[in-house]
């Protein structure tokens, strides 16, 4: 479960796509950068193999929420 999702946009034109974005799993912090194809860049740990597809599943959804789906 992610908990504490931030994301903030990467350059000062925020009409230009791509965010930096923070959230906890299971106690630990993960940074990373959501670019406008949808491809994830890690900033911190890269996530574990078990879990890394169910976060990118779970990342993707909640930037189509808060960014797109506005």
């Amino acid at each position: 479960m992610i908990s504490h999702f931030q994301f903030q946009s990467l350059y000062e034109n925020k009409e230009l796509p791509g965010w930096k974005f923070s959230f906890f799993h299971h106690g630990k912090k993960y940074l990373g950068i959501y670019h406008h194809d949808g491809k994830i860049e890690w900033l911190s740990t890269v996530p574990d193999q078990n879990h890394e597809d169910k976060l990118k599943s779970h990342i993707h959804e909640l930037m189509l929420y808060h960014v797109y789906d506005r």
